[in-house]
Formats: C-alpha cells, sequence, structure tokens
C-alpha cells in the first residue's frame, strides 16, 4: 500500500497523547498499517506542530528507533513499519522529541482496519489543544509560558511575545485546534 492510497492494505487508528499535558493535547491520526516510523515521525511532527528542528526515538517494549545512533542505543527508523512493532489494538509506543525539551507522546493503537476505498492516509481525525512552540522547555516550561503569556504585567512578558512573534498574550490561544490546518499540511508530506 502506498503511503497515500486507500486501495487496499490496512490503516492504524492512533491517539498521540502529550505525556502530562493538563489539560491533555492530542492528536488521532489514521496512517497506513505499513508505514515506516520514520514517516510516523514526520506526521506527529506535522499533527503537534513541531519542526524537526531536535533528536527523536520511538521507544517499544524491546527498541528504541530514529535516527540510527549506536551510542545512544537508537536504531534506524527508516525500514522499521508500524505494524512490526506495534500490530494489534492496545499496542502502546513511546514517542520522543527533542531530548533536552523531552516532550513524551503515548502512543495507542487504537483500531487496524483495512483502508477506505478512496480515502488518503495519513489524515487527522480529531484532536485537542494547540502544540506547544518548538522549544518551550518542555511541558513544565510550556506551562511557564502560558502564565507569562497571561500576565502582561510579568517581567518577561515582552521578551516572550517578540520570541513568538505576537502582538500579543492573547493572539497565542492554547485551546485551539485545527483539523483541517493539520490535513492540509500532512497532504504536503512527500509520498502521500
Amino acid at each position: 500500500m502506498s503511503a497515500g492510497s486507500g486501495a487496499w492494505g490496512s490503516v492504524h487508528r492512533i491517539k498521540v497523547t502529550l505525556a502530562g499535558s493538563k489539560p491533555p493535547i492530542w492528536r488521532r491520526l489514521e496512517v497506513s498499517s505499513e508505514c515506516t516510523l520514520k514517516r510516523l515521525h514526520a506526521v506527529v511532527q506535522v499533527a503537534f506542530g513541531w519542526e524537526d528542528y531536535h533528536m527523536w526515538a520511538f521507544e517499544t517494549e524491546q527498541e528504541r528507533y530514529g535516527v540510527a545512533d549506536r551510542e545512544l542505543g537508537i536504531r534506524s527508523a527508516a525500514s522499521k513499519k508500524l505494524d512490526q512493532v506495534a500490530p494489534r489494538v492496545g499496542d502502546r509506543l513511546q514517542y520522543t522529541y527533542d531530548f533536552g525539551d523531552d516532550w513524551v507522546h503515548d502512543v495507542l493503537v487504537e483500531a487496524v482496519a483495512r483502508a477506505e476505498s478512496g480515502t488518503v492516509y495519513p489524515r487527522c481525525l480529531t484532536g485537542r489543544r494547540a502544540g506547544p512552540p518548538e522549544d518551550s522547555g518542555g511541558i513544565w516550561g510550556y506551562e511557564y509560558l502560558l502564565e507569562i503569556l497571561a500576565d502582561p504585567s510579568h517581567e518577561e512578558h515582552a521578551e516572550r511575545l517578540e520570541w513568538l512573534g505576537l502582538e500579543s498574550g492573547d493572539r497565542f490561544d492554547p485551546a485551539a485546534f485545527d483539523v483541517e490546518a493539520i490535513n492540509a499540511l500532512l497532504g504536503r508530506l512527500p509520498g502521500r
């Protein structure tokens, strides 16, 4: 099954939740069961608004996959497929992006089904809340950023607005989620 076809093969419906986020930040995605973990990384990057600046890895009970790095014990994600590491409903993976900020995402397989004819994958079905800005310091740094943006009298308020390229703190809505925008960006992924 090609990455973009829905003509045959199976599809994994996965829920990806940013660990420690309260309220939860999550995305429900459908991807080809034969999608490599490298491709799944690209899908998650788009779904959460990440910019792929940092190291990343998927972790299973047995292995870590990402950009191969012998010292870190990471095997290549380029040829390992989702259905090889999480073939069944209820299977879980962990995806960590940016080993410094430590954005940990829990990946749960909710369903495995036959691909729908005429449907293009990957696609985002739904989700909740905006993804945190890149380099905002992990979940704790993000919570602190939201406090700063909500308080115009905070000593770091102007600096953080400038860093984010915003005119005012209300220009960033942590509750925002736009499934159509995510799917438009997923549509630009190579090989879709």
